[in-house]
């Protein structure tokens, strides 16, 4: 058993990390969504024809792609940060 072993805590920073990525996943489900009634109407069926309704529908369609990429971005990064984080701490390095 190492020594120091029973001195260890949560790590109040991952904590807070969970959190925030519980957080940032339930609004990101919102957001990746936003766009779909508008994008599912506009290319389900023909409401619109023509050069400005194709280029309408292009920029509808890539406007969407972003705003999921950015999302998924958001995610991927704090997961990233919370592998990095120890689960477990010194209870004097909690306290910081």
């Amino acid at each position: 058993m190492n020594p120091g072993s029973a001195d260890l805590v949560p790590n109040p920073r991952r904590q807070v990390l969970e959190q925030t990525l519980a957080e940032v996943k339930a609004r990101v489900a919102v957001l990746e969504a936003a766009l779909d009634p508008a994008h599912g109407q506009f290319t389900g069926q023909p409401v619109w024809t023509g050069p400005k309704a194709r280029t309408f529908a292009e920029d509808l369609s890539a406007r969407r792609a972003r705003l999921r990429q950015a999302a998924r971005a958001l995610v991927d990064t704090l997961e990233e940060e919370l592998r990095s984080v120890p689960e477990k701490v010194s209870s004097s390095a909690a306290q910081h």
